[in-house]
This record gives C-alpha cells, structure tokens and sequence, in this order.
C-alpha cells in the first residue's frame, strides 16, 4: 500500500509528464528554443518531476530498476543551482526521449495502489 507521499509524488510526475508533454505537443525542437516561456513552464514541470521522485520509497523505485533513479532525483539540482547551464535542447530531448518509460512505471504504480 503507498503512503500518503507517496500516492502524491507519483501523481505529481505523472501530471508533470504530462504537462511538459503538452506544452510541448505541436512545436519543433526551433520553436521551442524560441519560445521562452514553454522553456521555463516545461524547465519547471521537469523539476518538479524530479523533486516528486525523490519522495518515492526505495522500495517503489527498487521495482523499476531499468530506471535512472539518481540521474531523475538530481536533475533537479541542476534546474535549481545550475539554471544558466540548462540548455533548450537538452529540455527537448528529455521531453521527448526520456519520459516515456518514467510515465509507464508511474502509471503502473498508480494502477496497481489500492
């Protein structure tokens, strides 16, 4: 049975998830680099995202090992600390690339609480 926490950081990614996914659905990777404000919304979503992870049991995360857990936990650092190194493109991809199988887990998680 998931916690509290728990139940709220797996529903915080995967509404993050989809945000990001939304604010990005119909731009190109060019659009998006000139759009400054899907930048920051989705920089946003992913920080989020990647807080929320770091509020899951080890033992939820110990069930999705072909996950990146630490590299999903510390992103965040760098969105926080390190914003002026955070590059559009790197966003994008992420967006587009890398949050597939997070969601799928998360949903599988949400799926089979109680």
């Amino acid at each position: 049975m998931l916690s509290n926490r728990a139940g709220g950081a797996l529903f915080d990614i995967r509404d993050n998830i989809l945000y990001a996914q939304q604010f990005t659905s119909g731009l190109t990777p060019e659009t998006f680099q000139d759009d400054r404000r899907t930048f920051y919304a989705v920089t946003r979503c992913l920080e989020i995202l990647s807080e929320a992870a770091r509020r899951l049991p080890q033992s939820l995360r110990d069930r999705h090992p072909d996950l990146p857990w630490r590299a999903i936990m510390g992103v965040g650092n760098v969105y926080r600390h390190e914003y002026d190194n955070v590059r559009e493109q790197i966003v994008w991809r992420t967006v587009q690339n890398s949050l597939a199988p997070l969601l799928a887990a998360v949903e599988r998680e949400l799926a089979d609480a109680p």
